[in-house]
């Protein structure tokens, strides 16, 4: 959700998806499937979300046929959601919370994400805009909690005011890998669940099965004091 140098949201959220797209359409391919954001609807003050709208916009456009996909956050091993948090929590005595740290996410795993993506292949299923979410609702609080529990850490969890959480976004800004951006404290105004204006991923048949803290669990040792000799297979090889 972070803009990097030499790239834009307009650039990498509409004008390469739209180039995609019209290639497939020009090569006479079968199907599109375009990974575009949930919640993109409401967040109407986020540039990041109008990027990711026009970009399903230009890609119906280019490729009629296409399938959307609109997931909530996505989460693994390598994503840099999950692993940005435990690696600030670690650090950091004091944690901030925006907006009380009440936004709601429903968290897909990738290997869920993936099997979406295989089942609208194999099922030729076209032209549809489909939410994809994981088997749970968790506050943005109750996440930070439950890493905090997987990683073996206490911290402060503090609500920050929303006029000084503007203040230290705008000075996150000026660094060049910042902790919080404007636009992203705009994006947690809102929940990141479910609309039920669309099909969601188990209304296709294709429900997600990992749960959150079952497969973050498999990798958050590499923050826990002793890294991989805290791991279950440690411990017990030890008793």
């Amino acid at each position: 959700m972070r803009k990097k140098k030499g790239n834009t949201f307009k650039n990498i959220h509409t004008i390469f998806p739209s180039l995609l797209a019209k290639l497939s359409k020009e090569y006479n391919l079968k199907h599109f499937i375009h990974l575009s954001a949930l919640g993109i609807n409401e967040a109407k003050d986020s540039n990041y979300a109008k990027s990711k709208l026009e970009g399903e916009i230009e890609v119906s456009k280019s490729f009629p046929l296409a399938t959307i996909l609109r997931p909530s956050v996505v989460f693994s091993v390598d994503d840099n959601f999950t692993t940005n948090f435990m690696t600030l929590l670690n650090r950091l005595p004091v944690f901030p919370l925006y907006y009380n740290g009440d936004t709601k996410f429903a968290p897909i795993h990738c290997s869920d994400l993936t099997d979406i993506i295989y089942y609208v292949i194999s099922n030729k299923i076209y032209s549809k805009i489909i939410e994809c979410v994981g088997p749970e609702i968790i506050t943005f609080k109750e996440i930070l909690k439950k890493l905090l529990y997987l990683i073996g850490k206490k911290r402060l969890l503090i609500p920050f005011p929303l006029p000084l959480a503007k203040i230290n976004a705008r000075l996150f800004e000026l660094m060049p890998n910042p902790l919080l951006t404007q636009d992203q404290l705009r994006l947690l105004k809102y929940d990141n669940i479910l609309s039920k204006k669309y099909k969601s991923n188990s209304d296709i048949g294709v429900p997600s099965i990992r749960t959150f803290d079952q497969e973050v669990k498999k990798y958050s040792y590499m923050w826990r004091e002793g890294g991989q000799f805290s791991t279950e297979k440690y411990l017990s090889d030890k008793n």
